[in-house]
């Protein structure tokens, strides 16, 4: 059986990846082979640290200006990325490497509330301010752009007028902890 090797792409403290890390701790047939952050001091590398998943941090210039990135993922042999709130926008070297193999989650339902600089807090307030009567969360391909690509699942949260953009988050948030290791195993699986 051919174990299929998932990387992690994340900028922060790692909550989306550390589901996908008990996900898949005792499966045979995937493995999340190595944790990439663009951040020092990511919450995500003390996930990594735990799971003894090997971890490469790195800059802009080996991002976008040369074949780095891609010599790690071939080396890892890399059959899937998953972004978990990684901030950068993915280069089209890479999303011609991996077509259809980068999944992205994004915390509202797109194409409503997307694009650069949504993310994180930005959304829920955006929601909030709204006065929007749900939120939710999308997985989705990755793109050349921002919150673009053709999306694979979304589910949904009611929001009471009396919710914060914090209760909105949290709620969200649940939303993703729940569905993205799932939707992940079902991609892997070709569904």
């Amino acid at each position: 059986m051919k174990v299929q090797n998932i990387a992690i792409f994340a900028s922060g403290s790692g909550s989306n990846a550390r589901k996908i890390l008990e996900y898949f701790e005792d499966r045979d047939d995937v493995d999340v082979a190595i944790i990439i952050t663009n951040r020092k001091s990511a919450g995500v590398l003390n996930h990594a640290r735990e799971f003894g998943v090997s971890t490469l941090r790195i800059d802009r210039p080996y991002f976008y200006n040369n074949d780095y990135i891609l010599n790690v993922l071939k080396a890892e042999k890399i059959d899937l990325i998953v972004l978990a709130g990684f901030l950068w926008l993915i280069p089209p070297y890479l999303i011609s490497k991996f077509p259809n193999k980068i999944l992205n989650i994004h915390p509202a339902l797109l194409p409503k509330y997307g694009g650069k600089g949504m993310y994180g807090h930005h959304v829920h307030e955006a929601v909030k301010a709204n006065n929007e009567p749900v939120s939710g969360m999308t997985i989705h391909f990755v793109n050349e752009n921002f919150d673009e690509g053709g999306h694979i699942f979304q589910a949904k949260c009611a929001i009471l007028p009396t919710d914060s953009a914090n209760e909105i988050a949290a709620n969200v948030l649940k939303l993703e902890h729940t569905h993205y290791a799932e939707v992940i195993d079902k991609v892997l699986k070709g569904l």
